[in-house]
């Protein structure tokens, strides 16, 4: 079999029925989700009416770019790769690094160009943009969480226990030794969504891969398939990008603004 999601999404069946009500619901829920975040002091407010306003833009943006590269190979790595540029530099912005936050695109790559790669190579995976940019759009945003929170939990805990660190350096841990031993467990913690999710699937979630699969007439062993590989490429590419960002950290490579 052919893992193509894009092959199956060919019937006319949505999840929700498109047209002025769900443009009405879409305000309702921003609005809401806002309110709820200023009355509760969480201090997001503003940043979830901006992500909204964001990804409304992104997705017509999005959707136009597809529909005109999907053709073209060559602008179909293109867009890839932007791609995992925007990724690498969002998990940088989010780890609050200066000039060296560009090393967390090494995290974001490395576990995903070797799963894509393999796939096409393998001839699982066709090279076609309607195949290559969901699948690996998954896998980079998957690795760019993940970066994420287990770039800025390590840098956090080097930070909050300083005292720890110069406690193993004083009974002469090298300082890597010593970093890790302070940041990796907590750091390990950006790994719980993924395990979380891929523990639940088809009890308490039901992923997009495997609706749209099934919305699009696929059958529902082909569709789990496909998920089932997708949870676990997002485990293996996730794990990886955590084990590289402790690393990095660790070393001294990725570093906070001072």
């Amino acid at each position: 079999m052919i893992l193509t999601l894009g092959s199956f999404a060919q019937g006319p069946a949505t999840l929700v029925e498109v047209g002025p009500g769900l443009v009405v619901a879409m305000v309702v829920l921003t609005a809401a989700a806002a309110a709820v975040a200023v009355a509760g002091r969480v201090g997001v407010g503003r940043e979830v009416v901006v992500a909204v306003l964001r990804a409304v833009v992104q997705l017509a943006a999005v959707s136009l770019v597809i529909a005109a590269i999907v053709g073209s190979l060559a602008a179909t790595v293109a867009f890839v790769a932007l791609m995992a540029v925007v990724a690498s530099g969002t998990a940088a912005r989010r780890m609050r690094t200066g000039r060296n936050g560009w090393w967390a695109a090494l995290p974001v790559l490395a576990g995903t160009t070797p799963v894509v790669l393999g796939l096409v190579l393998a001839g699982m995976l066709p090279t076609t943009g309607l195949a290559l940019i969901p699948v690996a759009g998954i896998l980079v945003g998957g690795a760019m969480t993940a970066t994420a929170l287990a770039g800025r939990r390590a840098l956090d805990e080097l930070a909050q226990r300083h005292g720890e660190l110069e406690a193993g350096l004083a009974i002469g841990l090298p300082t890597r030794e010593a970093a890790l031993l302070v940041c990796r467990p907590a750091a390990g913690q950006a790994l719980v969504p993924a395990l979380d999710q891929t523990r639940t699937v088809g009890l308490v979630t039901l992923p997009g891969a495997f609706v749209g699969m099934l919305l699009g007439g696929a059958s529902p062993a082909a569709a789990g398939a496909v998920q089932l590989f997708v949870l676990v490429a997002l485990l293996a590419v996730e794990t990886v990008a955590v084990v590289l960002v402790v690393e990095l950290v660790a070393r001294g490579t990725v570093r906070p603004v001072r």
